[in-house]
């Protein structure tokens, strides 16, 4: 077996086409890049990969919440959003030209350690995204006022209401500062507190600027369809006359593990009790953070895990459990998580998890156990590398330089993984998991209760003594050279984009008929392959809410032959990804594996399909998962609006009048039974309801044998396949207006329902472009009204839902408690204007249209992307070469046709309004708003009877 799975960890190595050798070990992934260093001391890491027209720029400054000092909590992550509020010379928000180029994977993210801002540009789009870069990272502090510093403040405080407004969101914070002293860079959460964000001050802006944005801290990343030469140039002439900035005082590692283990206990509106226990551990790159990446990998990484297999399985006490170590730079986290079933005493299952726990710590993991876990994680970072932007090459490179000097600091880790033993992984664990802990018990609130004053009363842990200092780096001499760039002229021009390039659709068939639509793509020696019916929650219509989902998660149970537990073991060993959903339409079944595996893969995925056993233990045991889904869903404010508008939009006689989670309701998943599961697999997941699509390194005549092996000599089963009922609805007569209370939320969810025509309506392109510009891009309408210039909440928008009957139109705004009806008026209001008085601009319309089509080049990048828009062309009848001619019919589009689709969708008489939270707060404001006719209802979207 060991040798079996080793020769298996080498053959994925192929898949980004670098590999060493060294001892005998598995060969390891390779991302070849060159390092150099500007005059004034900007690293730059560089990455060739030419095989897209794309280049990843990520830009990592050397700091984080851990360099706050006391009262300045918070203030890392706000300097991040300020850093999107323009620079001296582009004013206005950051992402306008890059909305314009058609960038994707565009962020910045702020963490204990770092703060990064990363983009995927076309290549020819490249100096116009260094100059944005360069100019904010030189030039920002005369854009910077007191009106960006507040509108950035609110919305870092809504982003903070909105986190907290999740169930368990209060738990992070609850964790930190039980477990690092006082006095640890990681005693308080990235996000800081309210009162020192309120505190936040100009001066504060310009001294953190000052500090850390210098080019000395900071490391460029180029990846993609770039050379050195041409990334040492552009490097030096967009950053090589920035100020290395002074010397920045690195923060040691400092490992304080618990001397002894404590307990705390946290309230909130959740459905079922959360146990969450923390230890300390040592820090990422050090050889203990590997070997205990290991641990809790056997421990409870998955299906197959011990924990899982004794909390789950075997004695039923828990709904899902798991244990992870999330390395950081100065120490790591090993957390344990157990959703305690209901009505089980949370103590019943931390003594379980501790009996696992104990007898790992007194044996260790066998050797299977080991190398599946080895395996395992080999596969998951692999397959990361087909991307270079997001958290793909880029970002691995840049860890390692800003983390460790050394951008292949990843191997290092890749090395000790392969080479750790059973005795390696247990000295490490008995180190750790030995030491003490703490242990939150999170359980559903009471009524009455008040969260602020129970944070209040949370002490903490003191200080403690042995503190390491931080450490100057050596002492160097930069020099900041002279700038050819005229600023004054401007953003960089992108005149020219590059050709996208997508595979031809090539078409077969199995010997029983089914149809096969392949897209050839050889870039790494990886197939993926999707089984697609027609299907989908839709399908629940006549049978018991959440059936269409039920049984597809069945799939991935036991199959008459295997067990659940031997599916997962299995999957593990080949380093295959098999699984099963469903969405609105359709219901999917989806393998991804390695070429190397290619034959063992299909086969157990073929079992999955074919042959699910339905057995009555795998049903017991997820139905209890699921109902505690759907309790949880009732709890998580945009799940429970999801359930709840639908049936309102469509009215519950529509196949489409069901909750969007397509997890059904409680009273119907109970009464689910083996034989349901069978009707629905006979009458919807059948060979006559299906076709195949593949995407990756094969063609169709080595694929179609092995289809056939598996799949050739399915027969349908008789009888017709069931049609379902997605006719169409009528607008609402009037508004409508539904609230449900969500006690002692601070922030309230508004999620407002129009329909729209099918994703096959002729118009569905002109309305796509126009809902871009109304609430579908970070400048539109509605996010920049309640976001930028309210400053009431972190993000608002609207969205089209694919379908193939009438769509939904969601608009969706999270907002400030306060704020609430202030809101949901201004919705209102950009309802009202945009089809009246304010009407989309030819600007707006030209926006989102580059933005569609300049980003074409980056948007298949990977297979899993390429096969998406698989889907889509088969599901909506689209024309094979649908992808290669999007950018002409994306171009035709104009203002008047854009205008017209949205005003044939936007009613604002017809709006249906979901509102969630306090309504001790909002009723009486949203009432006095008189936007229709308001009705209070449950989480089952029933009606409350109000006291009289």
């Amino acid at each position: 077996m060991k040798k079996r799975l080793t020769l298996l960890a080498a053959g994925l190595i192929s898949l980004v086409g670098g590999a060493s050798a060294a001892d005998g070990a598995a060969t390891l992934p390779d991302i070849p890049f060159t390092r150099f260093q500007l005059p004034n001391g900007l690293t730059v890491v560089v990455h060739e990969d030419h095989k897209a027209p794309v280049v990843a720029v990520s830009i990592w400054y050397h700091v984080g919440s851990a360099d706050e000092p006391a009262g300045k909590t918070g203030f890392a992550h706000l300097f991040e959003h300020l850093m999107f509020s323009g620079s001296e010379n582009h004013k206005g928000t950051y992402f306008q030209p890059f909305e314009l180029a058609g960038a994707t994977d565009m962020n910045g993210t702020t963490w204990f350690d770092r703060t990064n801002y990363f983009e995927t540009v076309p290549t020819t789009a490249l100096d116009m995204a260094l100059w944005m870069e360069s100019d904010r990272m030189g030039h920002l502090l005369g854009a910077i006022g007191q009106h960006e510093l507040d509108t950035q403040r609110g919305v870092v405080q809504n982003e903070k209401r909105q986190g907290e407004n999740q169930p368990y969101g209060r738990v992070d914070e609850n964790v930190l500062v039980n477990t690092y002293p006082a006095n640890h860079p990681y005693h308080h959460d990235t996000i800081g507190s309210m009162a020192d964000l309120d505190a936040a001050s100009l001066a504060d802006v310009k001294k953190w600027f000052h500090d850390y944005y210098g080019a000395a801290n900071t490391t460029l990343v180029l990846a993609g369809d770039i050379t050195v030469e041409q990334a040492r140039a552009k490097a030096q002439k967009y950053f090589g006359d920035i100020p290395a900035g002074p010397p920045v005082p690195r923060q040691q590692p400092w490992i304080t593990p618990l001397a002894t283990s404590t307990r705390g206990v946290q309230h909130d509106q959740v459905a079922q009790p959360r146990v969450i226990r923390t230890w300390i551990a040592p820090q990422l790159g050090t050889d203990d953070s590997v070997q205990l990446d290991l641990a809790t990998t056997v421990l409870g990484g998955g299906k197959s895990s011990r924990l899982y297999q004794r909390l789950v399985y075997k004695d039923k006490l828990a709904d899902d459990v798991s244990i992870s170590v999330s390395p950081f730079a100065l120490a790591s986290q090993l957390q344990l998580s157990i959703d305690v079933k209901e009505g089980v005493d949370p103590a019943k299952a931390e003594a379980a998890a501790a009996e696992v726990i104990a007898d790992f710590l007194a044996k260790g993991p066998t050797e299977d156990e080991l190398e599946r876990a080895k395996v395992s994680g080999l596969a998951g970072f692999v397959r990361a590398l087909e991307k270079v932007g997001g958290s793909g090459k880029a970002a691995i490179l840049a860890e390692g330089q800003v983390y460790r000097n050394d951008p292949a600091a990843y191997r290092k880790d890749l090395e000790r993984a392969q080479q750790a033993t059973v005795a390696s992984v247990l000295a490490a664990s008995k180190q750790w998991l030995g030491k003490g802990n703490y242990t939150l018990t999170v359980l559903p609130a009471p009524a009455g209760f008040d969260p602020v004053a129970e944070d209040k009363a949370v002490k903490g842990l003191g200080d403690a003594a042995g503190r390491p200092k931080a450490v100057l780096p050596a002492a160097k001499t930069y020099t900041a050279g002279a700038s050819d760039v005229d600023r004054a002229k401007g953003v960089p021009t992108v005149a020219s984009f590059p050709d996208l390039s997508f595979p031809k659709l090539q078409r077969g068939k199995l010997k029983n008929g089914i149809e096969v639509v392949l897209a050839e793509r050889h870039t790494v020696p990886v197939t993926q392959i999707q089984l697609l019916f027609d299907a989908g929650y839709a399908a629940d219509q006549g049978r018991k809410l959440g059936t269409a989902s039920f049984t597809s998660a069945l799939l991935n149970e036991s199959t008459t032959d295997l067990d659940s537990v031997e599916v997962s073991r299995r999957k593990e060993r080949l380093g295959a990804i098999i699984g099963s959903s469903c969405s609105l339409d359709t219901c999917s079944v989806a393998l991804n594996a390695l070429n190397s595996e290619l034959q063992p893969s299909l086969e157990l995925f073929a079992d999955v399909v074919r042959h699910p056993a339905f057995k009555t233990d795998d049903i017991e045991r997820v139905r209890g998962q699921w109902i505690a889904g759907i309790a949880q869903e009732k709890t998580e404010p945009t799940s429970l609006a999801l359930r709840a508008l639908p049936p309102l939009l469509y009215g519950k006689q529509h196949a489409y009048g069901i909750p969007f989670t397509g997890s059904g309701n409680e009273k119907a998943i109970a009464s689910l039974t083996g034989d349901d599961l069978a009707a629905f697999q006979r009458d919807y997941l059948r060979p006559d309801n299906a076709r195949i699509l593949v995407a990756g390194d094969t063609t169709l005549e080595a694929i179609l044998p092995r289809l056939d092996a598996v799949f050739g000599d399915w027969k349908a089963p008789a009888g017709a396949i069931p049609k379902k009922n997605i006719g169409e609805v009528a607008a609402q007569a009037k508004p409508r207006v539904f609230l449900i209370h969500r006690p002692d939320a601070p922030q309230s969810l508004i999620l407002a329902g129009l329909l729209a025509p099918p994703t096959k309506a002729k118009d569905a392109l002109d309305l796509g472009i126009a809902n871009g510009a109304f609430g579908g891009t970070f400048t539109s309408r509605l996010n920049m009204n309640l976001r930028e210039e309210k400053r009431w909440a972190y993000g608002a928008g609207s969205m089209l839902s694919d379908a193939k009957g009438q769509r939904p139109m969601l608009i969706y705004a999270p907002v400030q408690t306060d704020k609430t009806a202030e809101s949901a008026a201004e919705i209102l209001k950009e309802a009202k204007a945009v089809i009246g008085s304010k009407p989309l601009t030819d600007q707006e319309i030209a926006k989102i249209r580059s933005q569609r089509v300049r980003a074409l080049p980056g948007s298949f990048e990977t297979t899993s992307s390429v096969l998406g828009a698989m889907s889509s062309i088969v599901i909506y009848d689209r024309p094979d070469d649908y992808v290669q001619t999007l950018k002409s019919r994306i171009d035709a589009v104009d203002r008047s046709a854009a205008e017209r689709a949205l005003s044939a969708v936007i009613h604002p008489d017809a709006l249906t309004w979901v509102i969630v939270g306090d309504l001790r707060k909002i009723e009486a404001p949203v009432r006095a708003l008189n936007l229709g006719e308001i009705q209070v209802i449950d989480a089952d979207g029933e009606p409350v009877k109000q006291a009289k």
